[in-house]
């Protein structure tokens, strides 16, 4: 029976079936015992929403239980002189069944002497009683034996014998007589032992050891007997046991008063049992949530209690209270039923987690109470966006860092918990002075630490503005963002400019000073300017060198060279004054200038004395530069415009010569219109049709048709008694299954829970269970064919990530079957695996001088997790290379781990460093582990080596003077060099490219020695120079040169004499700079010629087709194909596109193609299937003929010349090309 609350709740009960199912045998016996009815009493809970329901199941009694007697025979001893209708009390058998199925009737065998008689108790048993029928005879029969037989009333009946051995005494005529038949009285539960409840009397009017009456308590089946006693003597009924009001309201005791001679009398005494407040409320936990949300609603039920005091009346009423200060409340609900449900909004920032105390007191005297203490924790969600420390940042970082320093960094903390709270942090898109913002600074990610990208200027920019953004890692993700101001600090990294007197490659003469200047003459002022600001740009003037230090001096802060004294006669003409201009940094920067003073009354006198002011060698280098670039350039524009025309002319000849050949033989190609293909044999479809077909039960509705049977028949049974053959397989319900398990489950987790039922009965009914081997699981058995698949060794899922259950069950009939289950189950993942690298150190090169931002190697790890628990970030760990953070050198891609190099690398710098990436992956707490990176930087030959000696300077001296009697092997000079690469980077060669007598000297390949290869002469020039080329061994190789000046002579007066005009030889630049304009000027006209002769071409072209489109409808029309297309419009079987060359004169017997003549002379007649008609620019290819690749057409009529002749015409007539190009289009007019 089930008894639901409401009318709704019926109904919904009945749209959607649920079954109750018996999970253990039920024994009514064990349950109610004698109680009927017998009901169990307990609730279900619906969730989603969460509901409760009262079922109250009755369960009925089956005729399972014998009657049975508590002992196996009983005895009596009875006198012969009992007279007839004498009762003996027989001891009642027990039938734990009740109803029908109980005890119903007794049966005597034999009935000679005693029959049965029965008397109904007020309890609504029946006492049995054994009837005197006929006088004993003990001379006859001392002993006599009786089978007592208790019947039920079930089906099948079902019965219980017990013997009755009756001792025949002597004569002893009368029974004892109790005084009261029924006695009634009072005990209050929990009474100590001993406690009197009353006394029983008897009276026996026999006298002697015949009156003497002795009293004792039956046994019955509420075990009275071993509660209470009584004195045999004198009837005094005492508790010898404990008694409970909840196991037993009342008591029935039988008590059964006998003398000496065998004859009883029997009385009851009915004990009714008061109840006391001895029992505690017990607390029962129903449903519980140990986790709710903090975004929960008010009212949201929590956990449902259940709430029993098996006392009575007043002490079974319960009232139950929280502990204070918590967000929560409990109502009551019938049948002592509470809900715990929130009463107002929760926030985990505030308490992550409630000990929730209920406390249950029952109204009793004195009270009694329960608690229990429920722990909730409450979950997170993202309802707090990340906060700044500030609201806006304010940082300054020197102008010149390197790329990657860290500035500074900005912090944003999230109140929330875990995923929610991690803080990524987002660099928003802007630019500054058009710039993105993302080229000047970056953001970490994960640390929020503001890196510089590249190397700031304070003279192109002073400060500049960006906003961070703080982002969460929920969802959706919430944000905030902080202002960040980046101050540039200058540094003294400008040194002055001289603004004035101007520095040019030669010196002139800039002021001068007449000789009658006085004391503080203003000779002129240095102007400089200092791009930086502030102390850096404080300028201050020195007077460095001076031809005479006391004549002038220069204002330390203005820069003005004045006198310091009266000029005079004997002050030297040419003054030279070098002014040093030096910045107030740290460290100062400084700019020279020298400034040329002339001490003169007249001009003439000026340059009488400034005359060898030279002319700068790299003024002539310079123009020598700039004629070899122009030169380069008009060539290659030269040679790359002759190489198109023949490129054109080339393609024009073998089109051509293939249409020439295919003559009439041309291959036929079948046609396929575009987007479809013939998709196989005889497929004319290209899409896949699938058809669905519906069927029914009834097939006159379905697609399908179904010949109905010829006849229909029923069959009637009578009444079979059928006999059970295992012909049913066990049937696997799984009652309740979980699809994913956590890696880390506990072992004895249970998983899945069947229930197996065979409907067959006896051994056929009977089912065993296994599971399939090699796995961590183990299934036990419970009661009444229910199973629990539990969890029996640790799990991974590393190893394995998925089981396929076998659950097999067979029953034990003759031949046995069986059933089988599969059941899926996944192992979800625990993050329980850092991450592991390929290696635990890597060592990786790159070469010096690589771009920033190039791609060095890839670092690897991997994590045997899954999803996010495997996702694996790199991140480069803080540490620095000689005093410079690492993220300045190096940058590792957080999701592919590969590293990057942030800068260009300087092997001469740095050779090598090490650094330690980490891998992190997703979970939550994340595990990491990290590896060593070496990276080596390799060397490469970019630095020429450097020319120790001699010293280079811009005017050459005398390096060595060698004797004229010096000798074979004579050491001129050593050129010293050095190169700051490595290696075989380094090794030098010493050459010697350029020498003025080449048999005089020769320099050592490996020491750079300069020595005589013979004697020296009276006739070996005094002046000798030599170039020595000092090369590397790098590949490409680098090379410096160095010129050394040698003077053969034995008297320095005889090298001054040749050595006074040592200097760069201006003629060798003079000749270098002819040559290089002549060849500059016939390229450049080469290259305009043949300009001028393409566009003489293209004019010639142009005037013809207009020729011919002036002539209106006296020319054929021709229809055209495009170029480069095939006819696709239904017959076309080309697959290639044939392009012809036609040259078509005015007589058309005498051209490539023949026409034939129609009626009318003018006018060619064309089917209308043609295309479209040629354009003007199109007719204009047709009228060339095959003249070959050598020639080019200059008129109508098929008359070619020859390139050669083309180009003497040009070079050779005096005629201009145009007036040519102009006599072949008059011609060309006259022929049409």
């Amino acid at each position: 029976m089930m008894d639901l609350d409401s009318t709704r709740t019926r109904q919904r009960w009945t749209r959607t079936q649920h079954y109750l199912l018996i999970k253990e045998r039920i024994d009514r016996e064990a349950l109610c015992g004698q109680t009927t009815p017998c009901a169990l009493h307990f609730q279900i809970i619906l969730e989603n929403p969460m509901q409760l329901y009262r079922v109250t199941v009755e369960v009925t009694d089956i005729n399972d239980n014998a009657p049975m007697f508590s002992g196996r025979e009983m005895i009596f001893e009875i006198n012969e002189m009992s007279l007839a209708g004498a009762r003996f009390i027989l001891e009642r058998a027990i039938d734990h069944d009740v109803g029908r199925n109980g005890l119903q009737s007794y049966s005597l065998e034999p009935t000679d002497n005693f029959v049965l008689k029965f008397q109904n108790l007020p309890d609504g048993n029946k006492a049995v009683e054994m009837v005197l029928q006929t006088p004993l005879d003990r001379e006859k029969q001392d002993h006599i034996s009786l089978l007592l037989t208790a019947f039920d009333g079930g089906e099948p009946q079902m019965s219980g014998t017990i013997k009755i051995l009756i001792t025949v005494l002597d004569a002893n005529d009368n029974a004892p007589v109790c005084s009261q038949s029924v006695y009634k009285t009072s005990i209050a539960e929990n009474s100590p032992k001993g406690t009197v409840l009353t006394t029983v009397s008897a009276s026996d009017a026999d006298q002697g050891s015949n009156g003497r009456i002795s009293f004792s308590i039956s046994s019955t089946a509420d075990k009275a007997a071993d509660i209470f006693e009584i004195d045999p003597d004198v009837g005094v009924v005492k508790l010898s046991g404990g008694i409970d009001y909840e196991m037993s309201k009342y008591y029935q005791i039988d008590v059964q008063a006998r003398d000496d001679g065998g004859h009883t009398d029997s009385c009851k005494i009915i004990v009714d049992v008061i109840d006391i407040n001895d029992n505690n409320p017990t607390i029962n936990i129903i449903s519980k949530s140990s986790q709710i949300s903090e975004d929960s609603k008010s009212g949201t039920v929590l956990a449902i209690l259940n709430i029993q005091d098996v006392d009575s009346n007043e002490g079974g009423k319960v009232n139950c209270l929280l502990s204070d200060n918590v967000p929560f409340v409990i109502q009551s609900s019938p049948d002592g039923f509470y809900s715990l449900v929130t009463d107002s909004d929760l926030d985990r920032e505030r308490e992550s987690e409630y000990n929730i105390s209920v406390t249950c007191a029952d109204e009793g005297v004195p009270s009694l109470s329960s608690s229990v203490t429920l722990s909730l924790q409450i979950s997170d969600v993202n309802d707090n966006a990340p906060v700044f420390e500030k609201s806006s940042y304010e940082a300054s970082v020197q102008e010149n860092n390197t790329p990657g320093l860290s500035i500074f960094t900005v912090r944003a903390r999230d109140a929330d918990f875990n995923q929610n709270a991690r803080v990524s942090y987002i660099l928003e898109d802007s630019s500054v002075n058009g710039v993105p913002v993302s080229s000047l600074v970056s953001v970490s990610a994960d640390s929020g630490v503001i890196h510089a990208v590249r190397s700031f200027d304070y003279e192109q920019i002073k400060d500049f503005q960006f906003r961070v953004k703080a982002q969460d890692g929920g969802s959706p993700p919430l944000s905030s963002n902080a202002s960040v101001k980046i101050i540039i600090q200058d540094q003294n990294d400008n040194a002055p400019q001289v603004l004035y007197p101007v520095q040019s490659g030669v010196s002139v003469v800039a002021e001068i000073v007449p000789r009658s200047a006085d004391v503080g003459y203003l000779v002129t002022k240095v102007v400089a300017v200092d791009v930086d600001s502030g102390q850096n740009a404080w300028l201050s003037y020195k007077l460095q060198k001076a031809t005479d230090r006391a004549l002038f001096e220069v204002g330390l802060q203005n820069g003005e060279i004045r006198t310091v004294r009266q000029v005079t006669d004997k002050d030297a003409v040419k003054q030279r004054l070098t002014v040093v201009v030096e910045d107030n940094g740290q460290p100062s920067r400084s700019a020279t200038v020298n400034v040329n003073v002339a001490v003169a009354d007249s001009f003439p006198e000026v340059l009488s004395e400034f005359t060898d002011f030279t002319h700068d060698k790299e003024y002539n280098d310079n123009l020598t530069f700039y004629l070899v670039l122009a030169l380069a350039v008009v060539s290659f524009l030269f040679i790359v415009s002759i190489i198109a025309i023949l490129s054109v002319k080339c393609y024009r000849w073998r089109r051509e010569r293939m249409f020439y050949k295919s003559g009439a033989n041309l291959p036929v190609i079948p046609y396929y219109p575009p987007l479809y293909a013939d998709v196989g044999g005889t497929g004319t479809l290209q899409h896949v049709y699938n058809y669905e077909v519906c069927r029914t039960t009834d097939s006159r509705k379905s697609d399908l048709k179904y010949v109905r049977p010829c006849s229909e028949s029923i069959i009637s049974l009578d009444t079979i008694d059928v006999i059970d053959i295992n012909d049913n397989t066990p049937v696997i319900n799984i009652m309740s299954k979980t699809n994913v398990i956590a890696e880390n489950s506990i072992s004895d987790t249970v998983v899945i829970m069947i229930n197996v039922q065979d409907p067959d009965s006896g051994e056929n009914g009977k089912v065993q269970c296994s599971v399939n081997e090699n796995i961590p699981f183990s299934l036990k058995s419970t009661n009444n064919n229910f199973f629990s698949l539990v969890t029996d060794s640790d799990l991974d899922r590393e190893r394995e990530s998925e089981y396929n259950i076998s659950v097999m069950c067979a029953d034990e009939g003759v031949p046995s079957l069986s059933s089988s289950v599969t059941l899926s189950l996944q192992i979800s993942d625990v993050n329980d695996n850092a991450p592991v690298f390929e290696k635990s150190s890597y060592e990786a090169s790159v070469q010096e001088n690589n771009t920033p931002g190039l791609s060095i190697f890839t670092v690897r790890a991997r994590d045997a997790d899954f999803n996010q628990n495997a996702r694996v970030s790199y991140i480069l760990e803080d540490s620095s290379v000689n005093g410079v953070p690492v993220s300045s050198l190096v940058s590792v891609s957080a999701d592919s781990g590969v590293i990057h190099a942030v800068r260009s690398f300087d092997y001469e710098q740095i050779k090598d460093f090490q650094f330690r990436v980490k891998a992190q992956d997703g979970g939550s707490p994340p595990l990491s582990s990290n590896a060593s990176v070496k990276i080596i930087i390799q060397d490469q030959n970019d630095n020429a080596p450097q020319v120790l000696y001699p010293v280079q300077s811009g005017v050459s001296v005398v390096a060595e003077i060698v004797p004229r009697s010096a000798d074979v092997g004579y050491l001129v000079t050593k050129v010293v060099a050095v190169d700051v690469d490595s290696g075989q980077n380094a090794w030098l060669s010493y050459k010697l490219q350029k020498v003025t007598d080449r048999a005089l000297f020769e320099v050592g390949l490996q020491n750079g020695e300069i020595r005589t290869v013979r004697q020296v002469t009276d006739k070996d020039a005094v002046k000798q120079r030599l170039t020595v080329v000092v090369e590397d061994n790098g590949q490409p190789s680098r090379s410096a040169t160095v010129n050394v000046n040698v003077a053969v002579a034995d008297s320095f007066p005889e090298v001054l004499s040749e050595f006074t005009d040592f200097t760069h030889d201006k003629e060798y630049n003079d000749n270098l700079t002819f040559y290089l304009v002549l060849a500059l000027a016939v390229v450049s006209f080469l290259f305009i010629v043949s300009i001028i002769a393409i566009l003489s071409v293209k004019c010639y072209r142009w005037r013809r087709e207009r020729m011919f489109y002036k002539s209106g409808a006296n020319l054929p029309v021709i229809p055209y194909y495009p170029p480069l297309y095939a006819d696709v419009g239904g017959t076309g079987t080309l697959q290639h596109v044939y392009n012809y060359e036609v040259c078509r004169t005015t007589d058309s017997r005498k051209s490539d193609l023949k026409y034939v003549r129609p009626c009318s002379e003018s006018i060619i007649s064309l089917d209308t299937s043609g295309t479209q008609t040629l354009t003007h620019a199109q007719r204009e290819r047709l009228t060339f003929d095959d003249c070959g690749d050598q020639f080019i057409r200059l008129d109508s009529q098929c008359r070619c010349w020859s390139i050669c002749q083309f180009i003497e015409q040009i070079c050779c007539s005096s005629t201009p090309i145009i007036s040519i190009l102009l006599e072949r289009e008059t011609e060309a007019e006259s022929a049409v």
